[in-house]
């Protein structure tokens, strides 16, 4: 299904959840003297205008982003505020990162990088985007694209699967989907990021992926008020497999601020 767009949620308590996490992430890996790989199945377009009709019709990013900096949720030095200044400096001052830029901000000159997205016009923004940092952009499966370069090189690295789930049959496919990639490559981090539905969809998922004890798993979950009336996301949840030494107090720093 390629409807999806996520301009309309960008900045949301969701994205600040796995954003804050995934900087928090991908700063502890940088900073051994070694190269690492990111792959990421479901990239968007990378960055978006939060002024922007798409943003200002829904106002996610009003309760997700623009509250957690008038609440100072994250000081200066933290990875997630350090990437959304890098964003504005070089964007403007309504620019948000998706993760592929969060990745990109961070990354260094030896890191490489694969992304992966179906959408026409999404994968297009993202090209434009992306061009300064010459990634590996695919307009194609990102689970497909995942199993192809697993395990990548170089072997030290993250993959991101972060898709919309429209298409329902990823709940299923999923674990099956993680338990290849950890087969094949079992020193990768993997960081999975899901929807928390009125209807509990994720929860099947759930019991599969903590059935396999991963090693260094962490399942992290926080919950938030639904966006508008009629919205079913509750919550934003994320499950690691081999999370970095850190990860575990990033968790309990969300949890403390999700609870405000």
């Amino acid at each position: 299904m390629l409807s999806y767009q996520h301009g309309y949620h960008a900045g949301n308590l969701a994205d600040v959840h796995k954003h804050a996490m995934l900087a928090a992430v991908l700063d502890y890996l940088t900073r051994k003297d070694k190269p690492l790989s990111y792959l990421e199945t479901h990239s968007g377009r990378g960055l978006y205008d939060l002024s922007s009709p798409e943003a200002l019709k829904t106002g996610e990013a009003a309760a997700g982003i623009a509250r957690a900096e008038a609440e100072g949720w994250f000081p200066p030095d933290h990875p997630y505020t350090k990437r959304i200044a890098e964003t504005r400096a070089r964007f403007g001052a309504t620019a948000y990162p998706g993760s592929p830029l969060i990745a990109a901000l961070t990354l260094r000159p030896g890191d490489r990088m694969h992304l992966a997205e179906l959408h026409p016009q999404e994968h297009a923004a993202l090209a434009e985007t992306m061009r300064p940092f010459r990634p590996d952009i695919r307009r194609e499966d990102g689970f497909q694209m995942a199993m192809s370069l697993t395990p990548p090189e170089p072997r030290r690295g993250i993959l991101v699967i972060d898709p919309s789930f429209e298409v329902k049959d990823d709940y299923a496919a999923i674990p099956r989907f993680i338990a290849s990639i950890h087969r094949k490559w079992n020193v990768g981090v993997i960081l999975l990021w899901y929807p928390i539905l009125a209807q509990a969809a994720h929860a099947a998922m759930l019991r599969d992926l903590e059935a396999a004890s991963y090693p260094g798993a962490l399942r992290h979950e926080v919950g938030f008020p639904p966006a508008r009336a009629g919205h079913g996301m509750t919550g934003s949840g994320l499950f690691l497999v081999n999370a970095p030494w850190g990860t575990e107090d990033e968790a309990a720093r969300l949890t403390a601020l999700f609870a405000k």
